[in-house]
């Protein structure tokens, strides 16, 4: 038995040792010869045993490797070394300022490089690296890669387009984003790339989130994750489980936010063996937040020590550094030590402003305003409590023209006040030389400091209103346009697909087949209904008062609610794009009392006086704020009555208490 036992272990043991000889062997040789060509292919042997298995070691051998082809004039072998290199100085080392050195010292050398792979490869390989610290550069990388490699590099295009929205996503600029992601998945998609069509489609997800589709993101989140499961690529979901967490946490549903930030932390436990630092600190930095929010410090502190043990191994990744610098200042301003808080609360704003990152940006503000708010600094935390907003309405309210018209509107006006310090400087200089120029300098001044005062203020006021015609105008032509999309795929339904299935009914009455006859039938009422649904063909066959009648009657018919109505006719009062819009808003007003209202009865009536017709919607339901539910970013309905109002030049009053029903009167002008 003994014996057994013993030549088990030799058999476990030998080829550890081989692999030790192996590499000892190589080694002497490449620290030995004279010879530069044996040496390389020493270190390349060397290279080739340790990859995957011996991070330090490939290091310095890959290191010295780049080295001697450059010596040897041998740039392309050195360029494949240094692509190698990347990765594991980022992802594993968490050096990617090292990556980025490396690969600048070969692309000194591109000219020499006439492989489109490798030479777009140095580009797209840089631009992994710059993710971590300068998104911008990482675009311009990215855009570099797209643009040097060549029709057979296809699949590294695709990666370049993927990496290229990631960052532009990051940065807020959806629209680049949205399309880089489309460019990426169509290439996988060619190429039966299918692990990768996941990150594509979950760039896409991710830009669902960021507008508040926060339901379109779950259902597509839960096909990506099922997709994940059965491609078994598990080590995949810890992302997709946290970003449904940020989700939730955006629509103020703490405990499924938790529920999935857990689930996430789960998969990263199950996983040991993939060394994925950066999403560990992500999940445990949120777990921390979490928990002092939650006033379970105890808890916290857990994560906290977790995040501590491996602060030596983060310190040359901002983008990790700044999960662990905000964690520890929620936690520090948690339990009462808000200097400490503030310390580390500034390193994160510090790296998150260079990382560009505005969502962290954001939140960096937030936790800032906190703490300024514990340390009685009131001044500082409503500054930053105001940065906070402006970004936020940048991320969640403006388009991109409009984010990039405030920027520049911001930078004019710290342009002009830093005129008038300059100008005030002067003045005080001059004042200096004689009392009476003293006296004449300070007029000056103070007409100058008036004077660009009411020009900054007028300019001001003209960006405001530009800006608001701007959006008003935004919406009323996203109205129209989805109404008009509306009726072309209700028309396409209707004279395409329901003329067919209306043949294929008529050929099956003569064939005799009864069941599947009904079955054509019932399709038929199908895309019918969806028909009516998307464009009201009632208000071209009927007018738009049998149908708001008719809908009200639907409403009655197929629910539990009693309506009563009080109905003048108002036919051809207006244009028919001005029906659509009252019919609509008839519609969604009724629509939202079957959701939300939890109303026993609804009464609707509609009035028609000399100049205008007032149409009253009213329940007996739960009632709200209607100023918190208008301002609540997740609240579209309201805004989108709104809209149509503002479209038909009418008026819109809302009268609401909690708990005691919600009367909605429009009024709009006959003109």
């Amino acid at each position: 038995m003994k014996n057994s036992f013993i030549i088990i272990l030799f058999i476990l043991v030998f080829p550890f040792i081989g692999f030790s000889q192996d590499i000892q062997y190589y080694r002497s040789i490449a620290d030995t010869t004279h010879n530069k060509t044996l040496k390389l292919e020493a270190i390349d042997s060397v290279l080739s045993k340790t990859f995957g298995k011996d991070n330090d070691t490939f290091i310095v051998f890959s290191i010295q490797f780049i080295k001697l082809a450059k010596e040897m004039d041998s740039i392309e072998l050195a360029a494949k070394k240094a692509m190698n290199l990347q990765h594991i100085l980022t992802a594993f080392k968490n050096d990617p300022r090292k990556a980025i050195t490396i690969i600048d010292e070969v692309l000194a050398y591109k000219y020499k490089i006439k492989d489109s792979f490798l030479l777009g490869g140095l580009y797209l390989k840089r631009g992994g690296a710059n993710y971590r610290i300068d998104l911008q550069k990482a675009i311009k990388d990215y855009s570099t890669a797209i643009h040097t490699f060549s029709k057979k590099d296809s699949i590294y295009v695709a990666d370049a387009f993927l990496f290229r929205g990631q960052a532009f996503s990051n940065l807020g600029k959806f629209v680049p984003a949205g399309e880089d992601f489309k460019s990426a998945y169509t290439y996988y998609e060619n190429l039966k790339d299918y692990e990768y069509m996941q990150f594509a489609h979950q760039g896409n997800i991710t830009m669902y989130s960021r507008n508040g589709f926060f339901d379109k993101a779950k259902q597509e989140r839960d096909i990506l994750i099922k997709k994940l499961i059965e491609l078994n690529l598990d080590k995949y979901l810890s992302t997709s489980y946290y970003n449904q967490s940020v989700d939730y946490k955006k629509r103020g549903n703490t405990k499924l936010q938790l529920k999935y930030l857990l689930k996430a932390e789960d998969v990263i436990n199950k996983n040991e063996g993939v060394n994925d630092m950066l999403n560990y600190l992500l999940i445990h930095s949120k777990l921390t937040e979490y928990y002092c929010y939650d006033f379970e410090i105890d808890k916290a502190e857990k994560h906290v020590n977790l995040l501590d043990g491996f602060i030596e191994n983060i310190k040359s990744d901002p983008l990790a550094e700044s999960y662990y610098y905000g964690a520890k200042a929620v936690f520090n301003n948690a339990i009462g030590d808000f200097d400490k808080a503030l310390e580390y609360a500034k390193m994160k704003m510090e790296i998150v402003n260079s990382l560009g990152y505005e969502e962290d940006k954001m939140e960096a503000h937030h936790l800032l305003s906190d703490i300024y708010y514990n340390l009685e600094e009131y001044n500082k935390s409503l500054e930053n409590k105001n940065k906070y907003y402006v970004i936020k309405d940048s991320i969640y309210s403006q388009s991109s023209a409009n984010s990039l018209a405030y920027y520049q509107t911001l930078y004019e006006t710290e342009k002009k006040e830093k005129e008038l310090v300059e100008k005030n400087t002067s003045i005080q200089l001059l004042e200096k030389d004689s009392d009476s120029f003293k006296k004449l300098s300070l007029i000056i001044g103070i007409v100058l400091v008036l004077l660009f005062g009411l020009i900054l203020l007028y300019r001001n006021q003209l960006n405001l209103e530009n800006k608001k015609e701007l959006q008003e105008k935004f919406s009323q032509d996203l109205l129209q346009s989805q109404e008009n999309e509306r009726k072309r795929i209700s028309k396409d339904l209707h004279d395409g697909l329901g003329q067919k299935l209306l043949i294929i009914k008529n050929k099956l009455i003569n064939s005799g087949n009864n069941n599947t006859k009904e079955l054509v039938e019932e399709s038929i009422e199908e895309v019918r209904l969806i028909s009516r649904d998307l464009h009201p063909f009632q208000l071209q066959e009927l007018g738009i008062t049998k149908a708001i009648e008719y809908t009200i009657n639907q409403i009655d018919e197929n629910t539990t609610l009693f309506i009563s109505s009080e109905i003048e006719n108002i036919d051809n009062l207006f244009a028919k794009e001005q029906e659509v819009n009252i019919y609509r808003i008839v519609q969604e007003s009724l629509s939202n009392i079957i959701k939300h209202a939890q109303a026993e009865a609804i009464k609707v009536s509609i009035i028609k006086t000399a100049n205008s017709i007032i149409i009253s919607i009213k329940d007996n339901g739960i009632g709200y704020n209607f100023s918190e539910k208008y301002n609540d970013s997740k609240s579209l309905g309201l805004k989108t009555l709104l809209e149509r109002t503002k479209f038909l030049n009418g008026q819109m009053k809302v009268h609401s208490k909690e708990g005691d029903g919600t009367l909605i009167e429009y009024t709009f002008p006959i003109l």
